[in-house]
């Protein structure tokens, strides 16, 4: 189905954390309150109208489950699962319910992933080097350029919904970064994007896309954290593209996982063994 008047909507947020030293400087990458990796995924959704409805009306369906009536994150006053849907904080019943749910929405997830062993590494370096940090936002950044760069130019008009990162909105960096990553596709194809791109920073409870994208997130984060498929591969078939950037086994950009190289966890056993 065409998106309504070639406008293509974009939600996008992260999965993972920043965390890489303790206050000793020591690298706790991997250890309690320090993921092994940190992405930024896309969910590019057909018919967002559709899937605010359908997710508004499962919750409510769930929140009238007499099963569901003593769970403190159904709870209104938790303000969690009664408000919006997060893998994290949602019950393990309840995710199962979201996850069918979402395989019939029309989506294409896009992932971009950092090993945070290889970023930790180089940040001492840089450190070591140049005495200068490098800016969590700056990493942030780099992996929505490189997920917009060859998306931007495909419809007349852009709406991308970013999940607030902390309490700041960012937009005038994120606008930067869209319109680099509009450039970097410029210098790579010699095609001019002049599509219109509208951007707004906002919380998963006021976009239910934001929501999709979370649990897309979550599935795959499973899988490369703590080895566990069943959440990724009822999903799969909608992850179009993900970018391991820090498996340069094969290529030295890393390794793209697409529909001619599906990703697999014997393919991962390299960085999650």
């Amino acid at each position: 189905m065409k998106e309504k008047a070639n406008i293509r909507h974009y939600f996008v947020d992260e999965a993972g954390d920043l965390t890489f030293f303790d206050k000793k400087g020591r690298i706790i990458v991997g250890q309690p309150g320090a993921s092994k990796f940190f992405m930024v995924g896309i969910a590019q959704i057909c018919q967002p109208e559709q899937v605010i409805l359908e997710l508004a009306e499962l919750r409510t369906q769930l929140c009238n489950d007499p099963r569901f009536k003593d769970i403190p994150s159904m709870q209104p006053s938790a303000k969690k699962t009664a408000i919006t849907f997060h893998a994290k904080d949602d019950h393990h019943d309840v995710r199962l319910e979201v996850f069918k749910l979402m395989q019939t929405f029309e989506v294409k997830i896009f992932v971009a992933i950092r090993c945070k062993a290889e970023l930790a590494l180089a940040t001492q370096k840089t450190y070591e080097a140049l005495s200068k940090k490098i800016n969590q936002d700056d990493i942030y950044d780099d992996l929505v350029k490189r997920l917009f760069k060859d998306r931007l130019h495909k419809a007349s008009a852009n709406h991308i919904v970013f999940a607030r990162r902390g309490k700041t909105a960012r937009e005038e960096a994120l606008q930067q970064a869209i319109n680099q990553a509009k450039k970097n596709f410029e210098t790579k194809w010699q095609i001019c994007s002049d599509s219109q791109t509208i951007i707004k920073p906002a919380y998963p409870s006021e976009f239910a896309g934001l929501q999709v994208v979370d649990y897309y997130l979550w599935a795959l984060q499973r899988l490369y954290e703590r080895q566990e498929e069943k959440y990724f591969f009822p999903l799969a078939q909608k992850y179009r593209m993900i970018m391991d950037l820090d498996d340069r086994r094969n290529k030295g950009y890393g390794e793209w996982y697409t529909d001619s190289n599906l990703l697999s966890l014997d393919k991962l056993k390299w960085v999650v063994g």
